[in-house]
């Protein structure tokens, strides 16, 4: 996707937050030329993303943070998909599952709920849901409630370092 720096209404490297600095430093890292693009107002949910960049809410590639069996695993989903916790356990060979607290998402990832990245940590266990696959572009949090950036489904797990999952609500 040729989304280079400065285009489309992304924001100069050095006027960007250090979250989303560190996630455009990733997306460099991994090869990929998408730009984080800050919005002029708060994008904290899925709904508020896809009104402030005029796409669908399945378009909003929202992060969660689950613990599974004490350690933390990052599953990223469509904006208007929920997670189910028994596919998610299964998915990870898991006894139990349970969604992370802001504390704990923030020791895990670096990023305040609102803002988490599929990318930019380290060592966090990443899942991409199939139903990602759906869409054409597709944009994830860059760091901060309003920094955004855009992706396809194979460029995320690619960058990411994720596996493809199923683990969405039927």
């Amino acid at each position: 996707m040729a989304h280079g720096p400065g285009s489309d209404g992304s924001a100069d490297q050095a006027a960007l937050h250090r979250n989303a600095r560190r996630v455009q430093t990733a997306l460099l890292a991994a090869g990929s030329d998408a730009a984080v693009r800050q919005l002029p107002e708060s994008a904290h949910t899925a709904a508020e993303a896809a009104a402030a960049l005029g796409v669908t809410e399945a378009q909003i590639a929202k992060s969660l943070v689950f613990m599974a069996d004490g350690a933390p695993v990052l599953i990223v989903l469509r904006g208007a998909d929920r997670l189910d916790p028994t596919r998610l356990a299964a998915h990870l060979g898991a006894a139990r599952v349970r969604r992370a607290d802001p504390d704990a998402v923030r020791a895990a990832t670096g990023y305040p709920i609102g803002g988490v990245s599929p990318l930019g940590h380290y060592g966090l266990r990443v899942l991409v849901d199939q139903g990602l696959a759906d869409e054409g572009e597709i944009w994830a949090a860059a760091g901060t409630p309003n920094c955004v950036f855009p992706t396809s489904f194979a460029e995320l797990v690619r960058v990411a370092g994720a596996e493809p999952a199923d683990v969405r609500s039927s």
